[in-house]
């Protein structure tokens, strides 16, 4: 039968929604891996195709997604030609983790747990305690750090079992409460340009029989932010990185493995009305909602009491063509933010949940005019946000 155009449209099926390969290939299983091989006490092997090395190193380089990747050889020759023999001579690349964005794939990569466990469940989130909505990469309002995330990183754990652990990145991340519960247990070296970042991380690497390194670059993801992923300035970053991970790969001391992944990937979004669905400006949308978190690819929203069947269903009605949405309880039963929610952390995920499947957003252009007009965008679980690379260079 012919579907009438004025005939109800079925949304999204919230089990139709990729799940992140949790315990077998998320960014939350990396650096266990790579502790287990170095004898690391409570940490697990979880990607068995790793082989285990002496001298880890991992160069996280924010924003820059595996179809990214994939679809710009000619700008990234030496990173495109390591692509085949990633994670561990699969080819194939990781998954981020429920949302892909900074704040909760840092936390998975540090932790080396889900976000439901590592408790930082999106860009911002309610706090229970407060019924303030939390800004976990800017971290504001200012909430005790290990109070929020209180499990020990697999840095401290490493550093703990005398493994030569350092962090190498931009000076100003030393001291954030983001740095101290995700990436916090060694030593932190600051340095501002990306070839003095590459150098000491090798230098780093060297200073131990047993090293684990991690350094960090984010302007691949500012650029694509402003300018979108096919951007020339986006393209230039990307010329700029594969040779700073030439550089780090040159210098290896022996027995080393240097992994460069990344914490999302990114799409690009139009800037219309079409491709923007703006909660300030849509009284539907807006009915019953007390806090609008997350971010436009993966909202968390939290109702008025008493109204959160009424959102979940305005929110499907309106949106669950384009957008998975789902119930809190939905979310977590699916297993987005993987096998397990701590009770401290139910809270903090939204009464809805809306997960980006098409190339759409949800802004809200009054409360936050910034976000609103960014090209490039990340957070859902469609492949171009969620699949980061594993590219292994070994020594």
């Amino acid at each position: 039968m012919v579907q009438s155009a004025w005939d109800p449209v079925e949304p999204l099926p919230v089990g139709s929604a990729p799940v992140p390969a949790y315990g077998s290939g998320s960014l939350a299983d990396l650096l266990p891996t790579l502790a287990a091989g170095m004898a690391v006490p409570g940490t697990v092997s979880a990607i068995p195709e790793l082989t285990p090395a002496d001298r880890n190193c991992v160069f996280l380089i924010d924003g820059l997604g595996w179809e990214q990747l994939r679809a710009h050889p000619d700008e990234a020759p030496f990173m495109s030609a390591l692509i085949e023999s990633s994670l561990g001579g699969t080819g194939r690349p990781l998954t981020t983790g429920y949302p892909a964005t900074t704040a909760t794939s840092l936390a998975s990569v540090g932790t080396g747990l889900p976000p439901g466990e590592h408790g930082l469940p999106g860009y911002a989130v309610r706090n229970p305690g407060t019924g303030e909505l939390m800004n976990q990469l800017r971290w504001y309002p200012w909430t005790a750090p290990h109070t929020w995330q209180p499990h020990p990183t697999v840095f401290q754990r490493a550093h703990e079992a005398g493994v030569h652990t350092a962090q190498v990145s931009a000076p100003h991340f030393q001291n954030t409460p983001l740095t101290q519960v995700a990436l916090s247990g060694g030593t932190f070296h600051g340095r501002l340009s990306g070839e003095d970042r590459m150098d000491l991380a090798a230098e780093q690497l060297a200073a131990g029989d047993r090293s684990l390194v991690y350094t960090y670059y984010a302007e691949v993801d500012g650029n694509g932010h402003r300018y979108g992923v096919d951007s020339d300035a986006w393209r230039g970053q990307l010329m700029y990185v594969d040779r700073l991970v030439q550089r780090l790969a040159e210098q290896l001391p022996p027995r080393s493995a240097l992994y460069v992944t990344a914490d999302h990937g990114m799409v690009d979004i139009p800037l219309d009305p079409e491709h923007r669905f703006d909660v300030d400006e849509d009284w539907e949308l807006r009915a019953g909602v007390a806090l609008l978190g997350g971010e436009g690819r993966a909202r968390h929203v939290y109702a008025v009491p008493g109204a959160e069947a009424d959102v979940l269903a305005v929110w499907r009605e309106v949106l669950g063509e384009q957008f998975w949405v789902a119930g809190r309880e939905e979310a977590i039963a699916a297993g987005w933010f993987g096998p397990r929610v701590d009770p401290r952390v139910h809270g903090r995920i939204g009464d809805v949940v809306a997960a980006a499947r098409d190339d759409v957003l949800i802004i809200a252009s009054e409360r936050e005019p910034k976000e609103s007009v960014l090209i490039g965008n990340h957070g859902s679980l469609t492949p171009a946000e969620q699949l980061v690379p594993l590219l292994e260079v070994r020594s």
